[in-house]
Order: structure tokens, then sequence, then C-alpha cells
């Protein structure tokens, strides 16, 4: 359940990530990387907030803006890790405990949870927003409704100006 406080807190995001969409000088994927930066900055459990974005004919997710430590995991193929899964499930995933998955990678020793929401441009799953805690058991039905919305918004604003993610 929200508190009054996630309820305003969640309502200021979202807010600030419209304001970041509606700038017509940047490109998809600054914006992109604002976002990441706003999420990282604004809730206090987000360690690591990235977008990762499907190359269908290679089967294989792509690294396009993140915030946090870099890590070696740009390229993930369909299938193998949680954001593999989602590529291929096209349905939420929250991880509580990292550990307990046998399908996990490790991006960062001190990373406890994960959630991971798909990004469906045309009814295609086209990408996604991971986003990894140090705390154990850090997203709530909350974070997934936040995250929906801020996917739904990108979404709509890349079919708005019939906009893709170049994946080379």
């Amino acid at each position: 359940m929200e508190t009054i406080f996630q309820v305003e807190q969640h309502k200021e995001i979202l807010s600030s990530v419209a304001t970041i969409i509606s700038v017509d000088s940047n490109c998809l994927e600054t914006k992109l990387t604002q976002i990441c930066a706003l999420l990282k900055q604004e809730i206090k459990t987000y360690d690591w907030v990235g977008f990762y974005f499907a190359k269908q004919n290679t089967k294989t997710l792509h690294l396009k803006a993140f915030s946090g430590i870099p890590t070696d995991h740009t390229v993930i193929p369909f299938g193998k890790g949680i954001c593999g899964q989602v590529a291929i499930s096209n349905k939420n995933f929250v991880v509580d405990d990292v550990h307990a998955q046998d399908n996990y990678i490790s991006c960062n020793i001190d990373v406890k949870s994960e959630i991971v929401i798909p990004l469906f441009l045309n009814n295609e799953n086209i990408g996604q927003i991971d986003i990894d805690s140090n705390t154990i058991n850090a997203f709530n039905e909350s974070d997934v409704i936040l995250l929906e919305k801020i996917n739904e918004k990108i979404s709509n604003y890349m079919l708005s100006n019939k906009l893709s993610i170049n994946i080379s």
C-alpha cells in the first residue's frame, strides 16, 4: 500500500518525467539518461537505473541509458537473467532477494533486489526499465505502478514522434 509520501513523491517524479520528455532539444537517449538519474536521485532505494532495448533479430537486449555504477552487462541475451526473462515473458518481474534466483546476472555484489518492467510500443515489448537496489525487498506495488506509468509516457512520446532506438 502506498503511503501519502509515496503518492506525492510519485506525482512529482511523473511531473518531472513529463518535463524531461517535453524538452525538444534532447534526443531520446539523453531523455532516458535524465530519467534514470532522476529516479536514482529521488528514490533512495534505487541504486542503479537503466533502460535496455531489444534487438529482435539477435534476441539480445542492449543498454542504452543508465545511472549508477557502470556495468559489464551492456548486452544481455533473451532468457538470461531477470532482464532476459522479461524480454521473453513480457511481464513485470520483481525480485525481493536476487540471491534466491537461479537465473540472476550479478552486476554488482551489493545488489539485493531488482525490478524489471517491460516497455511496450504498439503492443510489442521493445525494451525495459531495470532497477537494482542494495536493499532487500526494496520494491512493492507502488514501484510497479510508477515504473509502468513512466514507461507509458516514454512509449507515448516515441509513438507521437515516430521515434525508435538505434541499436547497432
